[in-house]
């Protein structure tokens, strides 16, 4: 891992969290962020994330030292060169992103892979100026990328199965759970399921069947706490399938299918009410900021993941 230099294009949120898992895990890696304000404090800001992480036992302090000291800063993108694998994390913009990975196309060497962190756009649409498009994959994290163990890897149309096979293993040597989206297709696999599901929450609440807070409850305290160990699929093979069909062939005719976004979605969207960044979505949130929150959640990520550690 040592030998392999990685380089993270793009400082933010995203950006950063996959610059720490990288160099936690002892390879060497190049932020670029060409925004001279969003570099700033960029490595404080991933020290923090170190610190949060050693707090539950997850780094030590002496650990902490050798990552930071792996991770190198600038705003110049020919710093790319000579990297084994360079994963973009910048804006969702597709014309942004394809003149990025043009430009890296004249830098790279012709073995470097490509890999984008989109969460929605196509890998094939990025891809396609690109003159070697067998070297570009998708590598799709899950916030905070530090701590959520997935990445779903994209194969585009054009994408060589050796290519495949290095990011598939990489990312499991480095302890995450890859897999493979063998299709691009729009959202992949999480973002698919997790949008179904709030598409009927939404609706559920839109039908005032109940507020914000008991739908979050009755997921948070039922499915969320199975679906760690038990997949949707899987469950179905436990309940038995004819069960599930029984079931099916009366509910999902009353299931949300809405093709565009509700009405209370669009409403709220319009007003303003944005969530915790505007102080109201579904829910109202008070003064902490949203740092504070996302800390918060974090802080109750961190015991989860130390602990499935332990349990092998």
């Amino acid at each position: 891992m040592e030998n392999k230099k990685m380089t993270v294009i793009g400082a933010g949120t995203m950006g950063r969290g996959i610059a720490q898992l990288l160099s936690q895990n002892h390879a060497s890696v190049h932020i670029v962020e060409q925004n001279r304000s969003a570099l700033e404090g960029t490595k404080q800001r991933i020290s923090e994330l170190f610190e949060s992480a050693s707090s539950y036992g997850l780094i030590s302090e002496s650990e902490i030292d050798e990552a930071l000291g792996r991770i190198t800063i600038s705003d110049n993108l020919e710093d790319a060169k000579h990297s084994w694998l360079v994963i973009e994390a910048i804006p969702e913009n597709l014309a942004l992103k394809q003149s990025l990975f043009q430009s890296l196309e004249e830098i790279c060497a012709s073995d470097t892979i490509f890999a984008t962190n989109t969460s929605g756009l196509s890998i094939n649409q990025i891809s396609e100026p690109l003159k070697r498009r067998e070297r570009f994959i998708g590598t799709h994290f899950f916030m905070p990328a530090d701590i959520i163990p997935l990445v779903e890897i994209i194969r585009g149309e054009e994408t060589s199965d050796e290519v495949c096979r290095q990011v598939m293993k990489f990312f499991k040597d480095i302890h995450k759970e890859p897999v493979l989206i063998r299709k691009d297709i729009p959202g992949f696999i999480g973002n698919r399921i997790q949008h179904a599901m709030a598409r009927e929450a939404i609706s559920l609440l839109e039908a005032g069947i109940a507020t914000a807070e008991e739908i979050d409850t009755v997921v948070r305290w039922s499915l969320g706490v199975r679906l760690l160990f038990t997949g949707p699929l899987e469950q179905r093979d436990l309940n038995g399938l004819d069960v599930h069909h029984h079931i099916a062939s009366y509910l999902y005719k009353d299931l949300e299918n809405r093709t565009e976004p509700s009405e209370l979605l669009s409403e709220k969207v319009q007003k303003g009410e944005l969530g915790i960044k505007s102080g109201k979505g579904f829910y109202d949130w008070d003064q902490e900021s949203q740092a504070d929150v996302l800390q918060k959640k974090n802080g109750q990520l961190l015991p989860l993941m130390k602990w499935l550690r332990q349990q092998g």
